[in-house]
């Protein structure tokens, strides 16, 4: 059963504007395996950040809580398979409430393009 969808897109620009000499943002919003994945030059790094950022959005809307309940979007960990596909980690207080939601998959879909990227969530039952 589908407990909620989510989906997020963000100007790349915009992102690289943000973090642009800004550590303390970046340790905020991402964890130290996302910054290194990140920096590791497949994409650019704006790129990169801005597609980890639109999944977290994503997932905060699926889950229908936005950032309430004291949860960070450094708790939503995005890591890639072998074979590159994107997935969440759920950490600290959003682990704790998909727990407590029984929520037993969570389907991510992560695109970026030069100017945009965008993520789109499912979270089942």
């Amino acid at each position: 059963m589908i407990f909620g969808i989510g989906t997020d897109i963000i100007e790349v620009k915009r992102m690289e504007k943000h973090l642009e000499n800004n550590d303390a943002l970046r340790k905020k919003l991402y964890t130290e395996t996302e910054q290194k994945y990140c920096e590791n030059g497949k994409v650019t790094q704006a790129q990169c950040y801005a597609a980890r950022f639109a999944a977290k959005e994503a997932f905060f809307k699926a889950l229908g809580t936005g950032y309430r309940y004291g949860m960070a979007f450094k708790e939503i960990e995005i890591l890639n398979d072998e074979l590159g596909k994107p997935y969440v980690k759920p950490h600290g207080k959003v682990k704790e409430y998909v727990e407590q939601q029984q929520i037993t998959s969570i389907h991510l879909s992560i695109s970026h393009l030069k100017e945009m990227a965008n993520a789109f969530v499912v979270l089942e039952k």
